[in-house]
């Protein structure tokens, strides 16, 4: 064998590695919600998770967490591991009014691109941050933008987290989005069962997102209550 074909053999061979790796993140999104649906975050029939991803933000998260304390529900934040080093009094907060903290990861990285070591450090990191600054240890695991390869499946069962996804967004990180657009496209989709995601923060969205989630929030809630369902966090959602 010639130098060339050498080396397109070790491409092939590390092309064919990676598509392993990538493979089950790129097959499942589409089917996650029909076939697997614990992992889309189907709970309690009487019940629907409220989750936000991206935080803690210095403006948002607090904005967020004011509408909630006013309705009295609780929710779950999957939060990243350099947004609590950077906000540690915000994260303090999230759990002193009695929400629950899930991780993000360490910073919002697609996992296709990131090694199974990069991984493992990330899924690490995050969770000694938010030990750190908050004493909290996670249960739940959410990849940033859903897309969980098969090594953030294998870091986050190391690690003794669930993997979460969700059934219901109200694409608020669009900057097209408005608060009617939010609470339309979330109730589009949410029924009993439902995991809602929603962002508090704009570190991987539009710029100032997170106000139209929060302008949405009172009117989301109000409705889905209207339905007779329970909003609140994934511990008290049936999940296992």
């Amino acid at each position: 064998m010639d130098a060339s074909a050498g080396l397109k053999a070790v491409g092939v061979a590390a092309l064919s590695a990676y598509v392993g790796y990538a493979l089950p993140s790129v097959t499942a999104l589409a089917a996650v919600r029909r076939f697997t649906p614990h992992l889309a975050g189907r709970g309690r029939a009487d019940h629907v998770a409220l989750t936000f991803d991206d935080g803690p933000h210095p403006v948002g998260t607090p904005a967020i967490l004011d509408i909630l304390h006013q309705f009295r529900v609780t929710g779950t934040f999957f939060v990243l591991g350099e947004q609590v080093a950077q906000h540690p009094d915000v994260a303090r907060r999230i759990v002193a009014d009695g929400h629950e903290i899930g991780l993000h990861g360490w910073h919002h990285h697609n996992s296709l691109t990131m090694t199974p070591m990069a991984l493992r450090r990330s899924v690490r990191a995050g969770l000694a941050e938010i030990a750190a600054v908050t004493g909290m240890e996670p249960r739940f695991y959410r990849p940033p933008y859903g897309i969980a390869s098969a090594a953030s499946f294998i870091e986050a069962h190391r690690a003794g987290l669930v993997p979460v996804l969700w059934d219901a967004w109200g694409k608020d990180w669009r900057a097209d989005a408005t608060p009617q657009s939010v609470v339309d496209t979330v109730c589009r989709n949410a029924c009993g069962g439902s995991t809602i995601l929603l962002h508090d923060s704009d570190c991987a969205s539009a710029l100032d997102s997170w106000r139209t989630t929060a302008a949405a929030l009172p009117t989301l809630l109000t409705e889905l209550r209207s339905q007779g369902l329970t909003v609140g966090p994934l511990r008290d959602h049936g999940l296992r």
